[in-house]
């Protein structure tokens, strides 16, 4: 099968103020070429750039208009080797006029989006008009189907590099550890499970506090913070915005970690050694949203959820319905629903050596075999050519 991308790509220059984002492109690119598919894409398209544009700006229009001409005169030019369209876009990216030009030319469509549960409360018009939107999130499937629009149920697209894939390199440090950048749901978790006597190394972005500026917000006026707060009430409305100032109130109440277990951002190779030789690695699967209070957070699977067992790690994570329909709990991976729980489970697994090792293999190979890029896109192409 021979894959026409647009997964995000940028033109390779400096990254634009969004959050991480090019991991996408190397992860399905690697994957589509394991499964012993071909992919291509229009050459110096800015794909991410179209993300950095407000809403209905004079900007992002222009950018669709050209961003979407050149992609179908590329299109209509090499259209008999392209099997699939698979994309990376968000709403406002989304040109259904084109999508639905490129479906003419019997060019199946399919979009990737891995926000359905946090960004909305209906499925986009946009999103309607691709023959197949693959959605990873078990909990959004139920507001794709009750609209009758097109999915598959599938992971999140992961792959591993095959050096980082050997169990028999694994050193274990007898430690517990997260990677991930902070938030307040993470920061608030930890530092229980911690108080409650459990050692956890957290690495990532924004644990090791920078230098203030105490002058940084001399200059915010009420007046800009009363037009900030107006402009959410517009977007979000009311209902969000009191659900955020009770979040950010609640913010004040939590307790702070011993900078003894803080260490600042790392890079990948650092973050590769840490996933598969910590004797436990935990993941949080809870989010920070305005549309929930935090003491009641949305939490579903998240990329960690499968990046960690391919790696071969002993793998920890927060329950959440869609952990069941990927794994075997327990004999997979392991899950927590409270602090509690995770401080027993962690503490378990660290007097448990052999237990750690049979979570490692199992785990790993469910991930690679069954939760894999390649294995995604047999099934996306069962569905589409059957």
């Amino acid at each position: 099968m021979k894959i026409l991308l647009s997964f995000l790509q940028d033109t390779g220059g400096v990254p634009y103020p969004i959050p991480s984002y090019r991991f996408w492109t190397y992860y399905i690119k690697n994957g589509i070429e394991e499964a012993g598919m071909e992919w291509t894409e229009l050459q110096d398209a800015d794909w991410a750039k179209g993300l950095t544009f407000s809403e209905k700006s004079p900007e992002l229009q222009e950018w669709k208009s050209q961003i979407w001409e050149d992609q179908l005169a590329f299109i209509r030019k090499n259209q008999k080797n392209i099997d699939l369209f698979l994309t990376y876009l968000y709403p406002k990216q989304i040109d259904i006029h084109a999508i639905s030009e490129i479906k003419k030319m019997g060019i199946p469509c399919v979009n990737f989006f891995c926000d359905n549960i946090r960004e909305f409360h209906v499925v986009p018009d946009e999103f309607k008009v691709f023959d197949l939107n693959w959605v990873p999130e078990f909990e959004s499937l139920e507001m794709y189907n009750k609209q009758n629009v097109q999915n598959i149920h599938l992971p999140m697209p992961m792959w591993v590099d095959r050096q980082a894939r050997s169990l028999e390199k694994i050193t274990e440090t007898n430690l517990v550890s997260f990677i991930g950048s902070k938030d307040i749901l993470r920061e608030r978790l930890l530092s229980e499970v911690i108080n409650k006597g459990l050692p956890i190394e957290i690495y990532g972005r924004d644990w090791v506090r920078k230098q203030e500026n105490t002058f940084s917000n001399s200059n915010k006026s009420l007046i800009n913070v009363a037009l900030n707060q107006w402009d959410f009430i517009k977007a979000n409305g009311i209902k969000e915005y009191l659900l955020r100032r009770v979040n950010t109130l609640g913010a004040n109440s939590k307790k702070e970690i011993d900078p003894a277990f803080l260490h600042p951002d790392i890079d990948f190779s650092e973050y590769i050694a840490i996933t598969r030789n910590s004797s436990v690695i935990l993941g949080i699967n809870r989010v920070p949203t305005h549309k929930r209070l935090h003491s009641h957070p949305i939490k579903y699977s998240r990329l960690r959820d499968i990046e960690a067992p391919m790696l071969g790690a002993c793998y920890l994570t927060e329950h959440c319905h869609g952990l069941s329909s990927m794994y075997e709990l327990g004999k997979d991976i392991m899950s927590y629903n409270t602090s509690e729980e995770l401080v027993d489970k962690a503490s378990f697994l660290l007097n448990h050596a052999s237990v750690r090792e049979s979570l490692r293999i199992n785990g790993q190979n469910k991930a690679l075999k069954e939760l894999s890029i390649p294995a995604s896109l047999q099934k996306i192409k069962m569905a589409l050519f059957r």
